[in-house]
């Protein structure tokens, strides 16, 4: 057995461009990961297998980790015969792209397990196939990724930046192509922020929150919520919902946030703390 781990990442800016006619939007992200991992398990089988007890995790070809399987099976030209179990830690439907780091993090491990040695170049090509956001995880550094998502620039001057984060999601998810779906006719809540945050010269802003906010106004309240609790840097929502993270001074305000939020908005709240961008 051979294990791995996929981290999740945040948005800490995520700009939506023009409709491309492929059906998706450009968009322009600094994405960072964070220290919250999945686990991957890897056996040689007769057959490929996807395990996962986690209720609502689909384990068929819809699941993005038998997606790169089959994507690194074309390359390869037989099959990849893997029995994989999944570990999740990383709530689906929130934004923080679980199932794209689990299937990037299956074509790295599957790579080094059959011994194909194929290039980065030739790695992030199946990735790009599977998904917007698999490339980034390839490589997790604070990057910039731009086109739908697939091109990935690493940012140098941001390796070193970190930060004490805390996230808060609710019993629902919210669906990416909606929320892309919802920014026409999408309004701005009353008192709700939207201008761009910064934070030790980065700024933050999420050009999606419009749309999901309109359909989903309590998550407008907790960002304005968590915004005015003490310590808090910047709030704001991660990738298309129905996560968000507050940036802190510190991990213990990260803590008392989290069980503040518990506390005052919703005791079914999932919460983490964490870091952004951990160092090795």
């Amino acid at each position: 057995m051979t294990t791995y781990s996929a981290p999740a990442k945040i948005n800490l800016s995520l700009k939506v461009m023009s409709k491309r006619e492929d059906g998706f939007h450009n968009v322009d992200i600094l994405m960072a990961r964070l220290d919250l991992e999945d686990k991957l398990d890897f056996h040689n089988s007769r057959t490929t297998t996807l395990l996962c007890d986690t209720p609502g995790v689909p384990t068929d070809e819809s699941n993005l980790v038998v997606k790169a399987i089959r994507e690194f099976e074309k390359a390869y030209g037989r099959k990849a015969k893997q029995r994989i179990t999944l570990t999740k830690n990383i709530p689906f439907g929130a934004g923080l792209g679980g199932g794209s780091a689990d299937a990037a993090i299956t074509l790295k491990a599957v790579n080094e397990i059959i011994g194909t040695n194929y290039s980065e170049e030739e790695l992030h090509a199946m990735a790009a196939a599977i998904g917007s956001d698999v490339p980034f995880f390839l490589n997790p550094v604070i990057s910039r990724c731009t086109g739908r998502g697939e091109i990935v620039e690493p940012v140098p001057e941001l390796a070193g930046w970190t930060s004490p984060i805390v996230l808060i999601k609710p019993q629902f998810g919210v669906s990416t192509p909606s929320a892309y779906k919802g920014l026409h006719g999408a309004h701005r809540m009353k008192g709700v922020t939207y201008n761009a945050q910064t934070v030790d010269g980065i700024k933050l802003v999420n050009e999606l929150e419009r749309s999901v906010f309109t359909k989903f106004p309590v998550l407008g309240l907790w960002k304005m919520w968590m915004l005015q609790q003490p310590g808090v840097r910047a709030a704001l929502m991660s990738g298309s919902g129905s996560t968000l993270f507050a940036l802190t001074e510190t991990p213990e305000q990260a803590q008392a946030l989290a069980e503040a939020a518990k506390a005052e908005l919703d005791s079914t709240l999932w919460t983490y703390c964490g870091t952004v961008n951990p160092q090795a």
